[in-house]
């Protein structure tokens, strides 16, 4: 999955200036594009946010025009990438038509004053009522119309621990019976019910926290299995966790590669998110190393020319990741140790040792079982040769090797 925040593309028309990245976004192995939020922007107490909603059925001019969207959408299409967009169901703007026609739509305090979401400090939008039956009703039209009228693909809903579940259990249903339409449904959240609501993915945050303290904390890298394990065993049998290194949410406080200290110590990490269990995200900018914070509420110019090497590992990785099933869905054999991930992928015949640093020293890490003494190839450089006890890792090293 790729998320392509509009506005690191282009200061307007930002669904053109994206367009033209639809191929470097497809060379990463992409089959998902999921777009930040597409609607047009309040200004009543706006800090400019993408997810402060004046209209669920307008575009931010911003971006574009119905048009042009409809083009993005289909040129991805073309390219056999589905699009979800953004789904910000929990509030809207203090603008929008809604708050004025029915403030019945909207919690309110003892004086029957619209409030923002409590506890948040949210307070350039109005939190919704999701005990009103007629607000959920126009909440689901207004989802079913970009589906009828734009044919996205499915929606990444924003902020979903705080929407009641028979909502969202609701709300699939309903777009599930749309005709001729198979939805991808992804919940910004970690409950375990969303599963049971009809989603397909939800956020792995526990495992990013834990991945943050493997490296930058120096936590036993055994973690990163204990967490992978609590995180897939509250999970019914083909749903999915994203896995990710950054997102919109992570680039405004800092980069991947100041996250995980370097360059080489955010493509380690990035290679332990992606193979361990599938579910693997880039956020737009990622993949050419762009070294600084992005506020999401504002323009960001990116040079999408520069650190080709990078974009062409990240290319190369996740090549492997398509073109072998094992690295996506085999089975995976953990080799608990505290300074390196060590993992084992296997399906069909096909085996894989996948071995990640999580240091910045080097280190000597010790060979499973059954794979001392073996012969490989190493798929990133290409190089056959005999695995021995043990492999010297400078910092932040990884392999792949099939067997």
């Amino acid at each position: 999955m790729y998320q392509v925040n509009p506005r690191v593309f282009a200061p307007d028309h930002s669904f053109n200036a994206a367009a033209l990245q639809l191929d470097s976004i497809k060379s990463l192995g992409a089959n998902v594009v999921w777009l930040m939020p597409i609607y047009e922007v309040g200004k009543e107490k706006s800090v400019n946010s993408p997810y402060c909603i004046k209209d669920y059925k307008a575009l931010n001019p911003e971006f574009g025009n119905m048009q042009e969207f409809n083009s993005f959408v289909d040129e991805c299409h073309k390219r056999g990438m589905s699009v979800i967009i953004d789904w910000v169901a929990n509030h809207t703007s203090w603008d929008n038509a809604w708050v004025m026609d029915h403030p019945d739509w909207y919690t309110q305090d003892s004086t029957g004053t619209v409030i923002s979401p409590e506890g948040t400090g949210w307070l350039d939008v109005a939190d919704l009522n999701f005990d009103n039956q007629d607000m959920r009703l126009a909440m689901i039209d207004a989802m079913k119309f970009w589906v009828n009228e734009a044919g996205v693909d499915g929606f990444r809903c924003d902020a979903a621990d705080f929407v009641p579940f028979d909502f969202w259990k609701q709300a699939i249903d309903s777009l599930r019976s749309m005709p001729d339409h198979k939805l991808l449904l992804l919940a910004e959240g970690k409950r375990k019910d969303h599963f049971d609501a009809g989603f397909e993915m939800n956020y792995a945050w526990d495992f990013a926290e834990t991945m943050r303290e493997v490296f930058r904390k120096d936590t036993t890298a055994a973690k990163v299995f204990k967490t992978d394990m609590e995180e897939y065993d509250s999970i019914p049998e083909g749903c999915v966790k994203l896995r990710f290194t950054t997102n919109h949410d992570e680039a405004t406080k800092m980069s991947p590669i100041d996250e995980f200290i370097s360059t080489d110590g955010s493509m380690s990490a990035f290679t332990i998110s992606a193979f361990l269990h599938g579910g693997a995200l880039i956020y737009g900018s990622q993949e050419v190393g762009y070294p600084s914070t992005i506020n999401f509420f504002n323009y960001v110019p990116v040079d999408w020319s520069m650190n080709p090497q990078l974009r062409q590992e990240y290319r190369q990785l996740m090549h492997l990741y398509n073109e072998h099933p094992a690295l996506r869905k085999g089975q995976m054999t953990p080799y608990p140790a505290k300074d390196v991930v060590t993992f084992a992928k296997s399906l069909n015949g096909e085996n894989f040792l996948i071995m990640a640093s999580a240091r910045r020293c080097d280190v000597l890490a010790e060979v499973p079982e059954g794979w001392k003494g073996a012969e490989v190839t190493d798929m990133i450089s290409g190089e056959k040769r005999k695995l021995g006890d043990s492999e010297y890792m400078s910092g932040y090293k990884y392999y792949i090797f099939k067997k």
